[in-house]
């Protein structure tokens, strides 16, 4: 689906969902320090972390691939005390989108 190259971030905070790209793209700048343009892909969950959105750019807009669980939750990887985001390897985000925990062994981007 994705490259085996691509960077991942999942947000550590909970996002409103109903917002739009314009407006995940502002928290990937704000919160993220990172261009939302880039080439990365970045992860939302939901309060109750049973949906979630990545926001993408490809060459020529942003898209959103957008999923909710029929029943579990999505797990994230395990973050660092203050962190805003966290970096997932593709294959550990396979097993994330499938509602499976994931153990991180990249160590954890703090911004």
């Amino acid at each position: 689906m994705f490259s085996a190259y691509v960077r991942i971030f999942v947000s550590v905070e909970r996002v409103d969902l109903r917002v739009s790209f314009d407006r995940l793209a502002g928290i990937v700048r704000e919160r993220f320090g990172e261009d939302p343009r880039g080439g990365s892909l970045f992860v939302f969950l939901n309060k109750g972390t049973n949906r979630c959105k990545v926001l993408f750019y490809d060459r020529s807009g942003y898209a959103i691939l957008y999923k909710r669980l029929d029943s579990g939750v999505f797990v994230p990887p395990p973050r660092n005390e203050g962190a805003s985001r966290v970096e997932m390897s593709p294959e550990a985000f396979a097993r994330f989108l499938e509602g499976l925990a994931v153990e991180n062994k990249k160590k954890s981007n703090i911004h």
